[in-house]
């Protein structure tokens, strides 16, 4: 073959197989850390990678699973970081999934992203729309399962620049199963030193993201009572006892937790979400089943807050002569701590994110009485948990998350996968010298 033929056929094998973006690590250089968010976004931006990774989410959105129901997800998990060449463990907590790439020794950063759907009925209709009747991923878990999936792409190709090993988490069980505890039970995040988390945001422009220092969103908990009467003619109520008048004093008391019990600068939340009672007009029932939900910001309010919840209950049946009995239905749904950001990792955040998406478009955001599971993790070791917009005004309106109505915008993907693997590789490079390693062998997490 001529000189100018096999010049040719490497420029063509160049072009197939691009070279992944090599770093040098001068602290402040332009070549250095603050280069390394920019370069990953680019790479993120790369049209084969934004096509797989949509392929990915539309897969996941298709057939979406319920809290550790999560089988099909985790194959296809399993199956893509098989072609990665990354190494796992799985079934952890149910179907979790958790992987690792690097060195396999400390330090150890992690970064997380839940796996199940919701049990809603998908109103949105296009081509990949859900195939599961009743099932739906309105709340974005489809997208941050790709985005994970995309920045593990990008930290593979990016390994040898790694000063430690980045553990993926693959989580189950996000909404309302306390999937995160689960995984720490598993053992499989001992030696983590930090880890980072993000939820789509349709409110948040696309290009943008949200957080702040300390605390972010509300632990929250979950009530049912059920008020014992006696039942009778509607016609002769003074032959009766009556749950449903008992069960509305109850409410209205509930709320004066909040606006006379609670420090007004110490936000919390009471709200009943179900009443069920009778069915007929004339019938007064035996008994009536009252639900819901209750948030605060510190674990002292919340602690106090579900003490009264449980007396008011019990106290306000009794004075209309009813029984009560309180279930917070711990098992079920476990309680959610407070979701707190480390100041650290906010200021770590912050310089990140900046130096990927400019200053401006880091915003410090109020906090939120939503929960999060990923508040479990906190409490162990230092965590992160920020917003990612998402919202593009050319597209029109987004519906809030949990509506059967909510759509993901695909052009989030990159950013997500970028600002993930940007904290882990940056985080190693940068926080690895100053953490002191303990003496073992690691290489058994890999």
């Amino acid at each position: 073959m001529s000189f100018s033929k096999w010049v040719f056929v490497v420029f063509v094998l160049h072009l197939l197989n691009p070279c992944p973006v090599r770093f040098s690590y001068g602290s402040s250089s332009s070549n250095g850390l603050s280069d390394i968010p920019k370069k990953l976004l680019n790479f993120a931006k790369r049209q084969e990678l934004v096509g797989w990774m949509i392929g990915i989410r539309r897969k996941i959105h298709q057939n979406p699973e319920l809290g550790y129901q999560e089988f099909e997800t985790s194959q296809l998990i399993r199956s893509e970081l098989d072609k990665m060449g990354i190494k796992y463990k799985h079934s952890v907590a149910v179907t979790g999934v958790v992987g690792f790439i690097g060195t396999g020794e400390p330090p150890f950063v992690a970064l997380r992203a839940d796996m199940d759907s919701l049990p809603l009925q998908e109103m949105v209709e296009w081509e990949y729309k859900s195939k599961i009747p009743g099932k739906m991923h309105a709340c974005g878990h489809d997208g941050h399962v790709t985005m994970l999936l995309g920045a593990a792409k990008i930290l593979q190709e990016h390994r040898e620049e790694l000063k430690g090993t980045v553990v993926l988490v693959f989580q189950p069980a996000e909404e309302g199963g306390g999937g995160a505890h689960k995984v720490l039970e598993a053992g499989v995040l001992e030696k983590v030193n930090a880890i980072f988390g993000l939820h789509v945001d349709p409110n948040l422009p696309i290009g943008e993201v949200a957080s702040r220092p300390g605390p972010l969103l509300a632990g929250s908990g979950f009530f049912e009572a059920v008020i014992g009467g006696k039942g009778g003619h509607a016609a002769i109520p003074q032959h009766s006892i009556d749950p449903i008048l008992a069960a509305s004093n109850v409410i209205v008391s509930l709320q004066h937790l909040v606006s006379r019990e609670a420090d007004p600068l110490d936000s919390q939340v009471v709200t009943v979400a179900k009443f069920q009672g009778g069915g007929a007009f004339n019938v007064i029932p035996d008994s009536v089943l009252i639900g819901g939900t209750f948030r605060a910001f510190s674990k002292e309010s919340f602690t106090q807050l579900k003490q009264r919840i449980e007396e008011v209950i019990i106290g306000q049946a009794a004075v209309q002569r009813c029984s009560a009995t309180v279930d917070f239905l711990s098992k079920e749904k476990p309680f959610f701590p407070p979701t707190i950001n480390n100041n650290d990792l906010h200021k770590y955040f912050q310089t990140v994110a900046g130096d990927m998406l400019d200053t401006q478009k880091v915003k410090v955001m109020a906090p939120v009485m939503g929960s999060e599971d990923f508040s479990f993790y906190q409490e162990v070791m230092p965590g992160y948990f920020f917003f990612l917009g998402m919202k593009n005004e050319t597209l029109g309106k987004v519906e809030s998350i949990h509506s059967p109505y909510f759509t993901l915008n695909e052009d989030a993907l990159p950013y997500g996968a970028a600002l993930h693997a940007s904290l882990a590789l940056r985080y190693l490079l940068e926080f690895g010298p100053k953490i002191s390693l303990p003496e073992g062998n690691y290489r058994d997490e890999l």
